[in-house]
């Protein structure tokens, strides 16, 4: 069916929760391993159901914010998220106990019993009500986010159209929509300081009902890692800070030489070129009719992948009023299917974004045939790999898109594949900072981050714009809000993407059977796991980020910028 077609239908929860109890009863008496995972794969098919609603009413929701029918879907999903966490934590708890253990370990490994064990220490039933609040505090962000329109040269606008902006080779433009786009969140400080206030203070009471001494063991149990802790992401940074942002700081020092500034300001930072940023030489349809082409020849089953994604319309790619903000990939359990979602401006984001949630749709597409949704897909450090490295898998595809600015777009991408780690490791060093210190004030956070953002980011230069000068930058990213600690994964996986082009110059046969191999594992293996599946190297070693990054300086010295 295309994806217009597909029903959606609220579930009734109270004879869903009552056909699970009898199921985990059941389990609980089974007398013999298969008897017991018969059981289990009944409340599997339960899940997917369950699953497959809320998605699709997550895609409908997301995709137009003003359909009062979704936005009450939306609602209803957010009440009751923590009923069908009970659910859940009753299954994984039956698991624990079952005298049959060992044998669901056989069956589907050692991940699946330690996230198990992870997932038993992360919920408890007292914290139920509070889940339902944040879950509905991360949506008022959400839509407050959603609600955007900027008025801007006649016209109200929508924070993906701003971007464009930030691109005009007037700098005057640039700076009008810097401006006009930090003024929406400066006008609504009080609103985005509000939600983050209660998000963090329900975050933090829910990590003292649960025994831990603060939300940060507990963000990083709930996002399942189970292989590394935040002693390795903390070696991670220091890392990050000793090799990579003094190469960071050359390459902005270049582009303010390119562009004949005696200084850049944070509205300079995505205008790269005095000829003007390399954009796609066509339209939506254009990019997608490159797409095509590129992923017929990548490999047969990316050619095939892709054109089922487009009969069954399983994209929504254009920017919209109403539209949520953001690009991602999700999957409708029943229909063994991804979805894609992005908001096409006309840049060359658009492009990237395609090809990067391309690559999540790829992985989890390929893991279809994992019996349960909880392997689907793996740890989001992993996933981002599939997503991040797919960008660079297709760089031979480039010039179809970018013609002439196709040098243009390479060194775009690799500078800005670097460039972008110091930003994602601040967003996790700032969120290590707020919830290992719960009663900071707004205006300690803002502190904090601009604090932090001078390590990580000196060449931030704000002109004296005050909401930013303050360290407001960070209220815009959606991460810190509804998905804590979930943003370092993009970095982890930058470094391992990197990895990926590096080995796609030198041996691209063997580089892309060893992609198809680590998007099959979906979650069924940890991140560390992963990496051995595909022959990378761990991020958590400075040495590896200290080599990626002599790699792509050399890489970048061969391009003669002053041309561009």
């Amino acid at each position: 069916m295309k994806f217009s077609e597909l029903s959606y239908n609220r579930p009734d929860l109270d004879k869903l929760e009552q056909k699970y109890t009898e199921l985990l009863m059941a389990f609980s008496g089974a007398g013999s391993f298969e008897e017991q995972h018969s059981y289990f794969m009944e409340m599997v098919k339960l899940e997917k159901d369950l699953m497959t609603q809320a998605v699709l009413c997550n895609i409908r929701y997301t995709v137009n914010t003003q359909d009062k029918f979704y936005e009450e879907e939306n609602d209803f999903w957010d009440e009751n998220s923590a009923r069908m966490a009970a659910l859940g934590h009753s299954q994984v708890s039956a698991i624990l106990a079952s005298p049959y253990l060992e044998n669901f370990r056989e069956v589907y490994g050692d991940h699946f019993v330690d996230s198990a064990l992870l997932q038993l220490k992360t919920f408890k039933e007292e914290i139920m009500e509070d889940l339902v609040e944040e879950s509905q505090w991360a949506s008022k962000y959400q839509k407050l986010m959603a609600s955007v329109q900027i008025p801007f040269q006649g016209q109200d606008r929508t924070l993906s159209e701003m971007g464009v902006f930030l691109e005009n080779p007037d700098r005057d433009v640039r700076k009008s929509a810097g401006e006009a786009t930090f003024g929406f969140f400066s006008d609504n400080l009080d609103q985005f300081d509000e939600i983050y206030d209660q998000l963090v203070r329900i975050r933090h009471g829910i990590a003292k009902k649960l025994g831990y001494e603060n939300f940060v063991q507990l963000g990083y149990d709930r996002m399942g890692r189970t292989d590394y802790n935040h002693e390795d992401v903390a070696l991670y940074r220091q890392g990050v800070r000793d090799f990579l942002v003094p190469l960071v700081e050359k390459i902005y020092k270049e582009q303010e030489k390119r562009l004949g500034l005696d200084k850049l300001y944070y509205y300079d930072l995505t205008y790269e070129y005095p000829t003007g940023m390399p954009k796609p030489q066509g339209d939506s349809e254009f990019i997608i009719d490159q797409a095509r082409k590129m992923y017929d020849e990548l490999s047969p089953e990316t050619s095939d992948f892709f054109q089922m994604m487009l009969d069954r319309e399983l994209m929504d790619l254009l920017s919209k009023k109403g539209k949520a903000p953001g690009g991602y990939c999700t999957y409708l359990e029943n229909e063994s299917v991804p979805f894609i979602f992005a908001n096409f401006n006309g840049t060359i984001g658009d492009v990237n974004v395609l090809t990067h949630e391309f690559g999540h749709a790829f992985q989890v597409y390929s893991a279809r045939n994992i019996p349960i949704p909880s392997q689907r897909f793996p740890g989001m450090e992993s996933a981002e790999i599939h997503s991040m490295g797919m960008e660079f898998i297709t760089w031979p595809w480039m010039e179809n898109f970018f013609g002439q600015d196709t040098e243009k777009f390479f060194y775009s991408h690799a500078a800005g594949a670097l460039s972008f780690i110091p930003y994602g490791v601040l967003v996790d060093h700032f969120q290590h900072e707020v919830f290992e210190n719960p009663e900071m004030t707004p205006q300690e956070r803002r502190a904090k981050w601009r604090e932090l953002e001078k390590i990580y980011m000196p060449w931030k230069d704000y002109g004296g714009f005050e909401y930013l000068e303050e360290g407001g930058f960070w209220q815009k990213q959606l991460h810190i809000y509804g998905m804590p600690f979930y943003y370092i994964d993009y970095t982890l996986a930058q470094i391992v993407a990197l990895q990926i082009f590096k080995r796609s110059r030198e041996d691209r046969d063997k580089l892309w059977e060893d992609y198809k191999k680590i998007c099959e594992v979906g979650g069924s293996l940890p991140f560390l796991k992963i990496l051995e599946e595909g022959g990378f190297e761990s991020p958590f070693d400075p040495k590896v980020v200290r080599d990626t990054v002599d790699y792509l300086e050399d890489f970048l010295k061969g391009f003669d910028t002053s041309r561009f």
